[in-house]
């Protein structure tokens, strides 16, 4: 079982989120805590893979990006998660969520510019991870316009294209 974030951690991971760019000094200063245990806390935080400080686009702004939320349908007999899990792993892919409601299953997808990349990973990629129907069914909501939607680039978008300026938060 998970144990829960103490509040001294909750509030490291708070001032992380706004700003993953201060330093240990300064998050020490803001806490009322020394240096050596904000170091401590956080190295702590990233070795039980409770947090990960990475580099986000802010996706209203980078109109080459294409993003999707897909939703799956899936005869997992009881293997929903390791679905979930394989899907995961696909390039343009975010995350896989296991959920409750008309989907089993939810994926963020980004891709960089191509419609029809966006098709390959829902028509060839999604289906293909799964025993022949196993997945049943899926629905492909497209992005037309984001709020405050700050995304990592999945496998995939990686290119060695131009730079494009990223804000770092922890997640």
């Amino acid at each position: 079982m998970r144990e829960h974030l103490d509040h001294t951690d909750r509030k490291l991971v708070q001032l992380l989120s706004q700003d993953a760019q201060v330093g240990v000094n300064r998050l020490a200063e803001g806490m009322a805590i020394s240096v050596p245990t904000v170091r401590s806390r956080l190295r702590n935080l990233l070795s039980q893979n409770l947090i990960k400080i990475v580099g986000l686009l802010n996706l209203s702004e980078r109109p080459e990006l294409i993003s999707a939320i897909v939703g799956i349908n899936a005869k997992g007999h009881g293997r929903a998660r390791e679905i979930a899990l394989r899907i995961s792993e696909l390039p343009f892919v975010n995350s896989a969520c296991v959920v409750t409601g008309r989907f089993d299953i939810i994926v963020d997808v980004v891709v960089a510019g191509d419609v029809a990349d966006l098709y390959r990973v829902t028509s060839e990629l999604i289906p293909g991870v799964g025993e022949p129907g196993e997945i049943t069914r899926t629905e492909t909501f497209v992005v037309m316009a984001a709020c405050n939607k700050w995304v990592s680039l999945p496998k995939g978008c990686w290119s060695s294209g131009p730079e494009v300026p990223v804000r770092a938060v922890a997640t």
